[in-house]
Parts: C-alpha cells; structure tokens; sequence
C-alpha cells in the first residue's frame, strides 16, 4: 500500500478548461504506479481527488480556484419538495446493484446517453474503448446501481465506497427517460444506499459557481464544500 505522505503527484500541462471558457487548468496525478487501496482512495477523496478510470486527479490551477470539492452528509439531508416528486415519479423503477457493465445492454444505454446528450463533450463519440477506461475500476470497490422500469435498463450510477461514504463517479440514461429527471433520481438512490450502509457521505465531484451544468448540485442541502483544505457546510 502507498503512503500519502510519500505520494507522488504528477502535473499536466496548462491546457483549456473544459467547464470555464478563456480560462486555462492544469491537472495534478497520482502516480500512476502507487498501490491503491480505499483507505488511501479514501484519505485521497477527503483531500479533494476524484477518480477517471484507473487514474486519481484533482484540478490545481496557478490563477483559478473555482473548482470546489463537494460532498452531501447524509444522515443530514433531507429532500425538497422538488427532490420527494422525483421519488414519487419514479417509484415504479426498481433499483438493483451488480458489479459489472461489461455488457452490450449497458453499453448500448451507455452510447445513446452520450449521443443524444453530450454530442459536444470530450466523450463524443462513444467508443467501447473508452467506456471500459472509464467506467471500470481495478480495485474492486465498484458497485453499479442499475435503474430498471418494467426489466428494462433506464439508468446506471457508477459509485465508489469508500471509508466514510460513496463517490458518486457517472451516471448515464436513457435521454427519452429524460422527464423522469434520473439523473436527480440517481443521487437521490446514493444518498439512501449511504445511508443504509452508515456511511456519512456521498461525494458529488467539483461544484463550480459560474458553471451552469454544475447547479445543480448546490439543490442537495446541506452541502459541505472544501475550502482552504477544510469542509465548509452550506446548510
């Protein structure tokens, strides 16, 4: 197992931002070689990191500070009225946890999610490939949480669990299962899976204030960001 404190980290290059136009970022990550376990993804997580893949980066730009880690308590949260009409328009989908995507169900949803919605992010075109980079982890602390209405699959959430909580990492869906708002619904099933396995988070990634497609996670109250090294709650 590494040691954070003998952790090397590796800079990328200043290259564009991919959330704040003009704006240049640069990417710290962890060695790629270092013996990863859940306490270390864990300690890593606390500190700000987030996983792609097989790879644990965190953003650390020289001008900007924008992107800001964010985590739910879930013993805490309670949702609106907004996020209780999310439940109650999706309680005829059924929730079920497997341990492998490698299927051409899951891609097939996976390709149709990333074509009718992300046709100008860095993942268009889907590729199998990239999905299997993406989306699998080799540390065995994956769990996928399949969203099914009537057997057929609507929905996957990626979902690491680490020591305190869950790392909500990606989820795709069916775009003409749009007006069930699965996205909104997928979190909402992470924070009752923490919950029921006492853990006291669900991480949501960077929030970015003068980024519009990151808002919504700022609807999960309260809201703990970490700021100067510290979490901040926002209730």
């Amino acid at each position: 197992m590494s040691d954070l404190s003998t952790l090397k980290l590796f800079a990328t290059q200043p290259h564009p931002c991919s959330y704040l136009d003009g704006q240049e970022a640069t990417t710290v990550f962890v060695d790629p070689e270092a013996k990863i376990d859940p306490s270390l993804y864990t300690q890593l997580s606390q500190l700000g990191f987030r996983r792609s893949g097989a790879h644990l980066y965190r953003p650390q730009c020289l001008r900007c500070q924008a992107c800001v880690s964010c985590r739910i308590p879930v013993k805490l949260f309670k949702p609106t009225r907004t996020q209780r009409r999310c439940l109650q328009r999706n309680s005829d989908v059924s929730l079920h946890i497997t341990n492998d995507i490698n299927t051409r169900e899951h891609y097939s949803l996976y390709a149709r999610y990333i074509e009718g919605r992300h046709q100008d992010g860095d993942m268009y075109p889907p590729s199998e490939d990239q999905y299997k980079a993406f989306l699998t982890s080799e540390w065995g602390i994956t769990q996928y949480i399949e969203l099914r209405l009537e057997g057929r699959l609507i929905g996957v959430s990626v979902c690491d669990q680490l020591g305190d909580g869950l790392s909500a990492v990606y989820t795709f869906y069916d775009p003409a299962e749009e007006h069930r708002s699965p996205g909104k619904f997928a979190i909402l099933a992470q924070i009752e899976k923490a919950r029921e396995m006492n853990l006291d988070y669900v991480y949501l990634g960077y929030w970015i204030k003068d980024c519009e497609k990151m808002n919504y996670k700022t609807q999960y109250r309260p809201l703990e960001l970490l700021v100067n090294r510290r979490w901040m709650r926002l209730n």
